[in-house]
């Protein structure tokens, strides 16, 4: 049965219906259209793979939270104003400041040498999934470990720091935590980071990672290294593991998809790029406030002030870029999708989560041929009040 769409739509909205697929009321009006926020005040909603494209792409369209109609789809979101900022909560010429120092620890040639390494990690964590026997979960068991191992060896963090650090993240990441349990997480998150920082500092050059790399520049304030630390070390674990045990779903509910993986393995570069734009896990979109008054593809006019939503889920289910988008397709062209975001705030990290999910799927697939849920689809549990979607629990066997 088809949603009817009310006449003021509250945001966040839960998927509903398919759980690959974007919420349907969204997907109703496709442009951009007014929506309401949880304190009462309202933005504008981008569905369209056009406008999305422009609000990301466009100077007139800040990314600083600290703008005072920046759009929040949560009070925890808000709460964490006050907070050192990361550098994909500023704008220009401070964003480009501090990522440039994180630039060269993610360029496609640094990342291509760190396979071997994560071929490693990922072939050590099915081996210990398997000798735990099946069923397991493959969330816990495997999806969460591996791109944790390989952050943590990247920032120079102790992966004994792992329950900690996740727990964090997740309350962070809930749509439901309250500003107050927000802020904890954040502050906790940030003496941790902090610590990790200013013990990489004292250690004479002896400390790896980007978190000592950062330390011994000398030109950055402890609060701006864990700042950007935080950031690096809950999308470098969330996003991945929450792609990986959706994808792995998503081949699952179908088989046809999985067997071309398998029967040639040269086409998991392409795949991965269709998993990104076909499931699209930023949830709830990425906000942005307008600087000027800027004209739409569709000819809506945002006025200065204004917030807007880019939702990046109905953008990749554009039919005009994406014909039959609703459907997965692992020999699709689809390397036009925006499942990263786009622009000067597009993901630092993508060449890594890229290399991290065609190690992961090509290794599951090959290694686990057999591997089936262990439990009725019906009875998956999916994060919906994430603001990365994903699933709680994958109980597979094989």
């Amino acid at each position: 049965m088809t949603e009817t769409r009310p006449d003021t739509l509250t945001l966040p909205v839960s998927r509903g219906g398919c759980p690959f697929d974007p919420p349907a009321l969204y997907r109703q009006d496709v442009g951009a259209s007014r929506v309401n926020l949880w304190d009462g005040t309202s933005c504008w909603l981008l569905t369209g793979y056009r406008e999305v494209r422009t609000a990301l792409t466009d100077h007139r369209f800040s990314a600083d939270a600290r703008h005072p109609n920046f759009p929040f789809l949560t009070p925890g979101r808000r709460a964490l104003v006050g907070n050192n900022p990361s550098f994909i909560r500023l704008d220009d010429p401070e964003h480009s400041r501090l990522r440039r120092m994180l630039t060269g620890d993610f360029l496609i040639k640094r990342v291509e040498a760190m396979r071997p390494g994560i071929q490693r990690i990922v072939d050590e964590a099915l081996d210990a999934m398997v000798a735990h026997g099946s069923p397991a979960d493959l969330v816990a068991e495997f999806a969460l470990p591996v791109p944790s191992l390989v952050i943590c060896e990247l920032l120079g963090v102790p992966y004994r720091d792992h329950g900690f650090f996740q727990r964090q993240s997740q309350l962070l990441l809930d749509n439901t935590t309250s500003a107050e349990a927000a802020k904890e997480a954040a502050d906790a998150l940030t003496d941790y980071l902090t610590e990790q920082a200013d013990r990489a500092a004292s250690s004479d050059g002896d400390s790896e990672g980007i978190l000592g790399r950062l330390a011994a520049r000398g030109d950055l304030t402890s609060a701006e290294i864990a700042a950007n630390g935080v950031l690096l070390l809950i999308a470098g674990h969330e996003t991945t593991a929450n792609m990986t045990s959706l994808s792995t779903l998503a081949l699952l509910r179908n088989p046809a998809q999985a067997d071309r993986l398998r029967a040639d393995s040269s086409l998991i570069r392409g795949a991965v790029e269709e998993l990104l734009r076909y499931l699209t896990i930023v949830h709830n979109g990425l906000p942005r406030v307008a600087l000027e008054d800027v004209e739409l593809a569709d000819g809506q006019l945002i006025l200065a002030g204004e917030g807007v939503l880019c939702q990046l889920a109905t953008a990749n289910r554009d039919e005009e870029l994406f014909p039959a988008g609703s459907e997965l397709r692992v020999e699709r062209d689809a390397r036009r999708h925006l499942a990263f975001g786009f622009g000067v705030h597009q993901c630092l990290g993508q060449p890594l989560a890229r290399a991290e999910l065609q190690i992961v799927l090509e290794t599951l697939l090959r290694r686990l041929p057999q591997l089936r849920l262990a439990v009725p689809f019906e009875e998956l549990k999916f994060r919906e009040e994430a603001l990365v979607y994903g699933l709680k629990e994958l109980p597979v066997a094989w």
